[in-house]
């Protein structure tokens, strides 16, 4: 089978803007995809391909190959010349047996036994395909990359059936504060208060005939 694995920081430039995003993409029963880069191209670049999978599925009256999805994404990005921010991991289980596929922004693609991609991939290399690796890998580059970080997500895709692991491991969960500082209303003084309303005056015009809304 295959093993995915994920982080769940999202970041906008120096900003943690969600400490547990999705990165595990859906694109078939069967076929997963890792998204890195920028999320909104990652989410809805492999939600059209999942529509047009589950297209090509009822058309054909077969189970999708991972091929089939790798050939659509490469195309897709090809077209757009990496103006489309998403570099991508594809991995899934078929008839031929296990696949997993990286995909550039640009479109290009590799077939590897193993692979990572994303700004934490310099610190995450793992080889083995146990989930336990996998966690470790994710955990280097959570931990040695400011753009990932939080919790790490898993995937297990077989030729059965496909095991979807939220949160399987969290590393940063907050810990309870040994103190709470409450402060007394009106601990800090002030020497005036202004309330001022910004809305003057407004008047309404109507301009011709009113709407008949009958």
């Amino acid at each position: 089978g295959i093993v995915l694995g994920a982080d769940t920081r999202a970041t906008e430039g120096p900003i943690v803007a969600d400490k547990n995003c999705e990165k595990i993409h859906y694109i078939t029963d069967n076929i997963r995809c890792c998204g890195a880069g920028t999320a909104a191209d990652t989410e809805y670049t492999t939600a059209l391909v999942s529509s047009n999978m589950e297209l090509h599925a009822l058309s054909t009256g077969r189970t999708p190959r991972v091929v089939t999805a790798m050939t659509m994404l490469k195309q897709m990005l090809f077209r757009y010349q990496g103006h489309i921010g998403a570099a991508l991991v594809l991995a899934g289980v078929d008839a031929t047996g296990p696949h997993l596929f990286t995909i550039h922004p640009h479109g290009s693609t590799d077939k590897l036994p193993y692979v990572t991609m994303g700004s934490g991939s310099l610190a995450a290399m793992a080889r083995d395909d146990a989930l336990a690796l996998v966690k470790a890998a994710i955990s280097a580059g959570i931990f040695n990359d400011l753009g990932s970080g939080s919790n790490v997500d898993a995937c297990i895709i077989t030729a059965d059936h496909t095991e979807m692991l939220r949160n399987v491991e969290m590393p940063n969960v907050r810990v309870q504060k040994e103190r709470t500082y409450t402060f007394r209303k009106g601990t800090t003084a002030w020497t005036k208060e202004s309330v001022r309303n910004l809305v003057v005056s407004e008047q309404v015009t109507p301009v011709g005939d009113a709407m008949d809304t009958t």
